[in-house]
């Protein structure tokens, strides 16, 4: 594993906002990068949509462009899925037409960003919300490898599927497994995964971790920044008023351990940020 990057002394560069107006279906054959133009390398690309709705569109977009682009140059992609709530409509967008053809699906690994110990059956599994949302409608089947939440010893746990990530995702040399895609969402405190503000997990060299999180009462299982540091492309997806005050200080800050999001910044990578105008709603123009 490499040296630890030093984040205290990571800078951050102003994100160029753009706010987009996109239409709801547009074949794959006939998008060009329009508003998703690929930024600087080292510079957070914020785009911000109208609501909801289109704020899932073009991140379905987006996402269907990159596991298309990572098949045609490495012969499979893979994407790191994030749980909760927020990502279930865009699951279900690229469930349906046009992306459930346009994706080489059956050419794409899937994987998860973390995941509560709890079984695969219990309701707040992201494995079963997964399952529900975007591969029951699958045309064809993706290879998904859910994490091990029901095994009785989260430590070993992790371990088994940091294990997999090294077995399963393609090797181009480096020393951590590179997703090709990390989709990941941001809390209300900032947090990211299951990285929670000022936790040990913040710290870990491991590739996956497990982790306890007080205020809920529960164990999780997640990545962890080195895995997600090297990742090529992140996109983050963030609605709602109640986000707004947290993501103005996680864009204008920079790096800081009271909002762990805040320290996913790829050293050789691409950041998005998909947001609505009410997440939007303090940050510049």
């Amino acid at each position: 594993m490499p040296p630890r990057r030093n984040r205290r002394t990571a800078t951050r560069t102003v994100p160029k906002v753009t706010r987009t107006e996109a239409p709801a279906r547009v074949p794959l054959s006939e998008r060009g990068q329009g508003p998703m133009m690929s930024p600087v390398r080292g510079s957070p690309a914020v785009i911000v949509g109208g609501d909801v709705g289109e704020v899932m569109r073009v991140a379905a977009r987006r996402i269907a462009t990159l596991l298309s682009a990572a098949v045609e140059q490495r012969g499979v992609a893979t994407m790191a899925l994030a749980g909760g709530s927020t990502p279930k409509q865009l699951y279900r967008l690229l469930a349906a037409p046009p992306f459930d053809l346009d994706v080489p699906w059956s050419r794409v690994k899937l994987f998860l960003g973390d995941e509560r110990c709890v079984p695969s059956d219990h309701p707040d599994s992201n494995e079963r919300m997964v399952r529900e949302s975007l591969l029951a409608d699958l045309p064809e089947a993706p290879a998904f490898h859910p994490m091990p939440g029901g095994h009785p010893d989260p430590a070993k746990a992790a371990g088994l599927y940091a294990e997999r990530l090294v077995r399963e995702i393609p090797g181009d040399g480096a020393p951590v497994p590179r997703f090709d895609v990390v989709l990941l969402g941001m809390g209300d405190d900032g947090h990211t995964a299951s990285l929670f503000p000022d936790t040990p997990i913040l710290d870990e060299e491991r590739l996956v971790a497990e982790v306890y999180v007080p205020r809920m009462d529960s164990w999780r299982l997640s990545l962890t920044l080195p895995l997600l540091n090297a990742a090529r492309n992140v996109v983050f997806l963030v609605t709602g008023a109640g986000k707004a005050a947290t993501l103005a200080r996680v864009l204008a800050d920079g790096p800081r351990r009271d909002f762990p999001s805040s320290l996913v910044l790829p050293e050789d990578g691409e950041v998005e940020w998909h947001l609505d105008r009410e997440a939007a709603a303090l940050i510049g123009a």
